[in-house]
């Protein structure tokens, strides 16, 4: 919608420019008329429309033709302004000044055109039958009103109009000629429904639109009134109205009835909430809101992103097989203007057995665009109408900027959601193939993704710790001599290289030493096609020996050469990597030479197991006595106390109970007492003797 409104006045000398200028300014007719009026200006609060609208005259007398010509390029409407009681006057409207504004103006953009009868007030008659011909000749032609300057009648009314034929045109949205709304306002219509229709049904419910009433116009509509609007609809056509629901035929006839009845402002209101500009198409400020984002930092679809691209997923999986096939998916993407996702989708996230994309590969996708160009990802969640249905200002409120990378180094803990891992390798090392097992396909499966087909990224989830987390592959083109500031940035790198091809490590080697070797992001060596004959790389020192000497994780060995799903633990640890690149993980080796294997085949002996379990036993035993023994001492005194009371009940309890605890007893359990006391204590000595030894242990694997 347009800031501000500029209104030129022309016409022959005489028919009342600057009459009309007058009266409207000072709400009478002028004594004293001159030649032109100065430009005037009428602030936002004073006009209907709230714009500031800017009213231009023109004088024969006092401009040149040069001057007339500025003022017609500059003018957002024209108002040809001619006396009905002067035939004339009328006749220059077709024969000079038409022609002379069509000539000055571009095609494409036509300024619209008023016809402005003026000295109504001295005829009795209407020029309307005359006028009407030119009006039909015309399509530039919005409107035309008969006025008087003199009795003030229809002034202010006048350049009402000619304010609304610049912030509500009729010519992007109706063909007067063919009586119906243009392709572009019905194609921009059919997308506004398609967004509103909440539940994909085809049909617009009460409920959906009592919504849509409210976006565009801020209040609900009465029960009677959506009855009223409904019964409407059903009289002029038999199909606008379905299960007691507006379809999309009713949708748009409503919409002509609008356009034809001069109400044009209510649809226009519609296309506006709905980002659309005076050309139809979604402006720029809709499709991509102002998004800062500082460097090392990066974006995320947060909570209420992923709820909606649910509903959205939700609304066109149609078959509720948790999967979107073709046809479904172009039906989500028909209020795109074009397709977004091509056949190297599928290749990209997960999909079913029959090839179709699933929930999580939905969301991966989406994840991935948000990541790499967060521009795209607000111009697609413009188009899906983001902003409208989850009532928000703008896209830019489903993306999360990410806290700085240097700071999440400093901090030791990160809340990101998404890392990348840069793929590198010579050329056949099996990095696609990498990429693909991410996806679960076994290299079977590869074999029948076609060449064009095939894509460089991947991504999937993982879980760290209990914790979802995405995981987004790159594989970097094999260039050594030149690497961009996109192949290095990353979370964690991986180096894969063929154990099967003798000459495969030396480029891993090479790129770890030149791009890799100073900096603090992490790297994983991977030995691919291990199920292959390993060969002796044609390097100086072994992959083993080269990750020892750069205190490098071992060479991981991965095929995809399997029968079922190939292994995700890789992509484990990789994430886990990019999540802690400070934190000293784990030991991936099974050399059984270096200090962490041999400490940890100590720990893991049989010998050290047994002792364990023998030393276990024997506390349990003796804490067990101990507890015998207070057991006993109290059963002994609740005897004594029963012996007071009866005989009876004396000789009998003393020959089934006293007896086993008599002073033999007793001084036993005594002696097993102080020998409990010795086991406690040298179960507080192993365990000061058993965190010492953790410690040294930490300390050997830190020098390591």
């Amino acid at each position: 919608m347009r800031k501000d409104v500029r209104i030129l006045l022309v016409g022959e000398p005489k028919v009342g420019k600057t009459s009309l200028i007058m009266s409207l300014v000072s709400e009478e007719f002028p004594d004293d008329v001159p030649l032109r009026a100065e430009e005037i200006t009428i602030p936002a609060d004073v006009t209907p429309e709230r714009v500031p609208t800017h009213i231009v005259d023109y004088s024969e007398a006092e401009q040149s033709d040069e001057q007339l010509y500025q003022e017609i390029s500059k003018a957002n409407v024209i108002c040809i302004v001619y006396s009905v009681n002067n035939k004339k006057s009328i006749e220059k409207v077709t024969s000079h000044w038409i022609p002379l504004i069509n000539d000055r103006t571009d095609k494409d953009s036509r300024v619209p055109l008023i016809l402005v009868g003026n000295k109504s007030d001295l005829v009795e008659h209407s020029s309307m039958e005359t006028i009407l011909p030119i009006m039909n000749q015309y399509s530039d032609i919005e409107t035309c009103v008969e006025c008087s300057a003199k009795n003030l009648k229809n002034i202010s009314e006048l350049f009402y109009y000619a304010q609304k034929a610049v912030l509500h045109p009729t010519g992007p949205l109706y063909c007067p000629e063919e009586k119906e709304m243009k392709p572009s306002c019905i194609k921009s219509l059919t997308r506004i429904f398609k967004v509103s229709d909440l539940d994909n049904d085809g049909i617009l419910n009460d409920k959906e639109l009592n919504f849509f009433q409210r976006t565009c116009f801020n209040m609900p509509l009465a029960p009677q009134a959506l009855e009223d609007v409904k019964n409407v609809v059903r009289k002029n056509m038999t199909d606008g109205v379905e299960d007691n629901g507006l379809t999309l035929k009713g949708f748009l006839f409503l919409h002509t009835l609008f356009i034809q009845r001069g109400r044009h402002e209510t649809t226009w209101t519609v296309l506006r909430r709905f980002g659309y500009d005076d050309d139809l198409e979604l402006h720029q400020e809709y499709l991509f809101p102002l998004l800062k984002i500082p460097a090392d930092c990066t974006t995320e679809l947060n909570h209420n992103a992923y709820l909606f691209l649910q509903s959205v997923f939700d609304k066109h999986d149609k078959d509720r097989d948790c999967a979107l096939s073709p046809e479904e998916v172009k039906d989500l993407f028909k209020v795109f203007p074009y397709m977004p996702w091509g056949p190297d989708v599928n290749n990209t996230v997960c999909t079913n057995d029959q090839g179709w994309i699933t929930y999580q590969g939905y969301l991966s996708q989406w994840t991935l665009t948000t990541y790499l160009d967060v521009q795209r990802c607000l111009e697609y969640l413009g188009y899906l109408g983001y902003s409208i249905i989850c009532e928000q200002e703008s896209q830019a409120a489903a993306i999360t900027v990410t806290r700085n990378k240097r700071i999440d180094l400093q901090k030791k803990q990160t809340q990101r959601s998404v890392f990348r891992c840069n793929i590198l390798g010579a050329r056949g090392s099996g990095k696609t193939s990498f990429l693909q097992a991410f996806l679960g396909r076994n290299l079977l499966k590869q074999r029948k993704i076609r060449e064009d087909h095939k894509s460089f990224y991947s991504i999937n989830t993982t879980y760290v710790y209990g914790q979802e987390k995405y995981l987004l592959l790159h594989e970097v083109m094999p260039d050594f001599d030149f690497l961009s500031e996109e192949d290095l940035a990353c979370d964690v790198v991986c180096l894969v290289y063929d154990v099967n091809n003798p000459r495969s490590f030396e480029y891993c080697a090479k790129v770890y030493k030149q791009y890799f070797m100073d900096s603090k992001t992490p790297c994983m060596m991977i030995a691919s096609k291990s199920d292959l004959h390993e060969a002796r790389q044609h390097y100086s020192l072994t992959p083993l020996d080269f990750c020892r000497k750069n205190k490098l994780h071992p060479p991981q060995p991965w095929t995809c050469n399997t029968v079922d799903a190939p292994n995700k633990d890789l992509y484990t640890k990789l994430t886990t990597m990019a999540m802690y690149p400070h934190a000293k993980l784990r030991c991936m080796c099974t050399c059984n030479r270096c200090t962490f294997c041999i400490c940890q085949n100590i720990l893991r002996s049989q010998l050290l197991t047994n002792i364990k379990a023998k030393f276990y036993s024997v506390v349990l035993n003796r804490l067990h006595d101990v507890g015998a023994y207070l057991l006993a001492d109290e059963e002994c005194s609740l005897i004594q106390q029963v012996h007071a009371i009866s005989n009876v009940e004396e000789s009998i309890y003393m020959e089934s109970s006293v007896q086993p605890y008599g002073p033999q007893a007793r001084h036993m359990a005594q002696a097993d007492l102080k020998s409990s006391t010795f086991w406690l204590r040298a179960s507080v000595g192993a365990t000061v003797f058993a965190v010492l030894g953790f410690a040294m242990y930490r300390a050997i694997l830190k020098q390591r």
